[in-house]
């Protein structure tokens, strides 16, 4: 290239650096006014908004003075008139306080008037008084010399008459009230007994140890029996009474003197029948199976009891004593089932006197729960009971009711003292105890015996299965005195040498017959 070229290119380099530098000072020119007008219309703008709100904002706080003036003028005319209504009211209090102020002043002048005239009354009164003590002296006197008494003596002599006449009035006035209260009470009682248990209907019946299990077949006895014994073994050494396997066509005796063991053998037996698999493994299978189901049927027996008696919130152990007593037996009476009675009785006779009738039934339901385990705990079954209702959240009126319903211990509440006697009427029911026949006439023979070993006693019969003993006397011997007489330690000698449920009727009969003929 030479410098001609060179030149050239130089020249036309520099033009063009030229032209670019016009081109964009001429950009940025142009871009720069517009920007400073958009700015100046946007501050023009600005303003004129901001004269806007500034009008408005103004206004508004105008509109905002005028309610709030308004609101202060409506508030301050309620306080005007609040204040106009309490001036009327302090006025009025003020009338009534004048009013009353000029009554209290008349009030004041009449009882000044009164005190005046009662002064002077009085005044009259003491030297009235005082005249009538002279007089009173005087007769005094004339009286002693007339009577040779002074007052000291006369009004020993006067006390002592009075004391002596204050006295038997009142021996003959509480002699009469005692009477009268005696035979109340007898009323009242025999009406509150009789009308509790007619009120009462229960079904009585007996148990006994023994029970039987039909088979099918005298086949199966041998099934039971086992080769060599061993089935009758096991089922007595699982279940811990006895089976009576004899000529007894169809049936099987268990026997044995825990009730529950023995309904446990039948439960497990009759199973083991019907199943027909009957070997020592199986024996152990049914008999685990049956106590199972006893241990529930005994807590069932014990919830179903409570709900019946309306006893609530029982300790679930006095409920699982409550359900062993379906399974104990006194007499032949289920123990259960006389608790029940005796709530129900003790229920009625409580609201018959006004007493707490959710109390009683609860030391009904509860009074033999010592039975159910007398085998395991020493000592009575009422005390027994008694500890364990302690034991178990009892409040101490009735743990003290069970406790004391064979006379153990002395009773804390009237509903406790109920307790015995409701207990002798369910036992004394007739038919709900039974006894051995060598018992129930050995029991008669005692009586008629007893009453024979009296002089002048003829026969002696003993009637109503030993509630009553009829007793005929020689007429020439025993006189209506002696009769009388022989009744009264008859009674005392039975009471001190008999057991009995209930009362013992004595009947004495003296009778003379004189037959003649007329021919």
């Amino acid at each position: 290239m030479n410098d001609d070229d060179y030149a050239v290119y130089l020249l036309f380099f520099l033009l063009g650096g030229i032209l670019s530098a016009i081109c964009v000072w001429l950009y940025y020119y142009i871009a720069f006014r517009g920007f400073k007008n958009l700015s100046n219309q946007i501050i023009q703008q600005a303003e004129q908004d901001a004269a806007k709100i500034y009008s408005r904002t103004e206004i508004e706080l105008k509109q905002k003075q005028v309610d709030h003036k308004r609101e202060q003028e409506i508030l301050w005319q309620q306080e005007k008139k609040k204040l106009q209504q309490e001036e009327e009211r302090i006025t009025q209090r003020e009338d009534k306080l004048e009013n009353r102020m000029n009554l209290v002043e008349k009030k004041l002048s009449d009882i000044e008037k009164r005190e005046a005239v009662l002064v002077g009354r009085k005044a009259q009164i003491d030297e009235e008084k005082k005249q009538s003590a002279e007089i009173r002296l005087k007769l005094l006197a004339e009286l002693e010399s007339i009577a040779g008494l002074n007052s000291s003596e006369a009004k020993e002599i006067l006390l002592a008459k009075l004391t002596q006449e204050v006295q038997l009035s009142a021996a003959n006035f509480i002699r009469r009230r005692r009477k009268d209260a005696e035979e109340e009470a007898d009323k009242q009682a025999a009406r509150i007994i009789t009308t509790s248990i007619n009120r009462l209907a229960v079904s009585c019946t007996s148990e006994t140890a023994l029970c039987t299990v039909a088979i099918p077949n005298d086949e199966m006895k041998g099934r039971i029996i086992g080769r060599e014994g061993r089935n009758i073994r096991a089922l007595e050494k699982e279940t811990g009474v006895n089976f009576i396997i004899d000529d007894t066509p169809g049936a099987i005796v268990i026997s044995g003197f825990d009730p529950i063991r023995k309904y446990i053998a039948k439960i497990a037996l009759t199973e083991l029948v019907q199943d027909g698999r009957i070997h020592p493994t199986r024996i152990e299978e049914c008999v685990n199976k049956a106590n199972l189901n006893i241990h529930k049927q005994i807590q069932q027996y014990g919830a179903d009891a409570a709900l019946r008696a309306g006893v609530l919130n029982l300790h679930p152990e006095l409920i699982n004593l409550l359900g062993k007593l379906k399974f104990r037996f006194s007499f032949g009476q289920n123990a259960l089932d006389h608790s029940l009675e005796v709530s129900h009785l003790m229920g009625l006779m409580a609201a018959e006197l006004k007493l707490d009738v959710r109390m009683a039934k609860r030391i009904g339901l509860l009074h033999d729960i010592g039975k159910a385990v007398t085998h395991e705990i020493e000592g009575s079954h009422a005390v027994i009971g008694h500890d364990f209702c302690l034991k178990y959240g009892e409040v101490k009126e009735v743990a003290n009711g069970v406790g004391c319903h064979h006379h153990e211990m002395p009773p804390l509440t009237i509903e406790a003292d109920l307790c015995s006697a409701a207990d002798a009427i369910s036992a004394a029911r007739e038919g709900a105890r039974i006894e051995a026949v060598e018992e129930y006439i050995k029991r008669l023979k005692n009586l008629e015996e007893l009453a024979l070993e009296f002089p002048g006693v003829d026969k002696a019969y003993a009637m109503q299965a030993g509630r009553e003993v009829r007793v005929v006397v020689f007429p020439d011997i025993l006189d209506d005195a002696a009769v009388i007489a022989l009744a009264q330690e008859l009674t005392n000698r039975i009471e001190q040498k008999l057991n009995y449920h209930g009362k013992v009727k004595i009947t004495v009969i003296r009778e003379k017959r004189v037959i003649n003929y007329a021919m």
